[in-house]
């Protein structure tokens, strides 16, 4: 009994073992086709037909058996790529994915690249780049970690502080309190006025008409001070919508580009609804009769009549000026014209006495 025991024992711990070197290890007829960029596996294998004919327990067992498998294929060969520790040494272990062969569908369109600002611009002709600062620093004055700018920022604002430091050369009458307020506001509106450009460069970038030149020290009109308060208002995230509203302003908020704002169908949703819209694109695509617009149809016959109709008329106007224009020629006041234009250039002989011009009839 002990020594069929220990057989029991021995063959249930291979099978275990071969269980395990089964769930790492997959053997294919072909080869599955890779993009590990995209993290993709497709599987060239066709299933056994029989098998996934009708629903049961059967078929759900074979899929998930099929799912796993390649699951696993992909699994190992991402396992292969070179791979480094992030964030130091105790870090998870990352793997430096390839670039991606396979183009993916894109079901909305790609976002346009923001215009470069002009210090943006500068930087890349001087070949200056960006450092990212951390937002807090330490302050000494208050021993603790504030903000580096903002409300209650290290340092404190030196606009109010309770001491101010005269500079050298300055006058010594001079109030430095409102000095610093003064630059203050003045740095402030600069980089209002910085904002509003950019703003109306990327507008004009953006627009297929370019947009006129905007003044902001003066010379506005209403269109273009209407223009740049509809920039500006539409520049937040929410386009506008928890701004306060100037006195005889629309209640809806414009958009950004100044038309009606397109829709599109969420990603995830009723899936009844998307599959009656992809049913019956595909059964336009595959009808043999055109589909027909009737509001389209109708407009564009009507427009058709009245242009028929304008066309007509034009030619029925011509036609009566130029008969009218020859009723008023006749054939007689045309001979008296000319007689008289041709009369002062006929030479009479001229007589000796002096009532030569007439003669009586005896």
């Amino acid at each position: 009994m002990a020594a069929v025991r220990v057989e029991a024992v021995l063959a249930a711990a291979e099978e275990q073992e071969a269980e395990k070197r089964r769930s790492i290890t997959v053997e294919k007829e072909l080869e599955l086709e890779y993009d590990l960029g995209n993290l993709l596996a497709v599987d060239r294998n066709p299933p056994p037909a029989a098998a996934l004919r009708g629903a049961g327990p059967r078929r759900e067992a074979l899929l998930r058996a099929l799912a796993r498998d390649n699951t696993q294929l992909l699994v190992s060969r991402l396992w292969e790529l070179p791979a480094e520790r992030a964030g130091g040494a105790g870090g998870p272990l990352v793997a430096q994915l390839p670039e991606p062969t396979f183009r993916l569908p894109r079901e909305k369109p790609a976002p346009k690249p923001r215009p470069p600002t002009r210090w943006e611009q500068f930087a890349r002709l001087k070949g200056i780049r960006r450092k990212k600062k951390t937002s807090l620093v330490w302050d000494e004055q208050a021993k603790e970690w504030r903000r580096r700018w903002g409300y209650k920022r290290a340092g404190g604002d030196p606009a109010r502080a309770w001491l101010a430091e005269v500079p050298a050369g300055a006058d010594p009458e001079e109030d430095q309190f409102a000095r610093l307020r003064r630059e203050k506001r003045e740095r402030v509106a600069r980089n209002e006025l910085n904002r509003l450009r950019n703003l109306a460069r990327a507008h004009r970038a953006g627009s297929a008409v370019p947009a006129a030149p905007l003044h902001p020290t003066g010379h506005q009109d209403r269109d273009e001070l209407r223009r740049v308060a509809r920039v500006a208002r539409v520049s937040t995230a929410s386009l506008g919508r928890f701004q306060p509203r100037l006195p005889k302003e629309p209640a809806e908020p414009p958009s950004r580009s100044g038309g009606k704002k397109r829709r599109f169908q969420p990603l995830l949703g009723n899936l009844a609804a998307e599959r009656s819209r992809q049913l019956e694109l595909l059964r336009d695509m595959g009808s043999k009769k055109p589909v027909l617009d009737i509001t389209r149809a109708v407009n564009k016959q009507l427009r058709q009549e009245e242009a028929e109709a304008a066309a007509a008329n034009k030619g029925k106007k011509q036609s009566k000026r130029g008969k009218r224009g020859r009723r008023q020629q006749r054939p007689g006041r045309s001979g008296k014209k000319s007689g008289a234009r041709r009369q002062p250039q006929q030479q009479k002989p001229t007589g000796g006495g002096t009532g030569g011009g007439r003669r009586k009839k005896a």
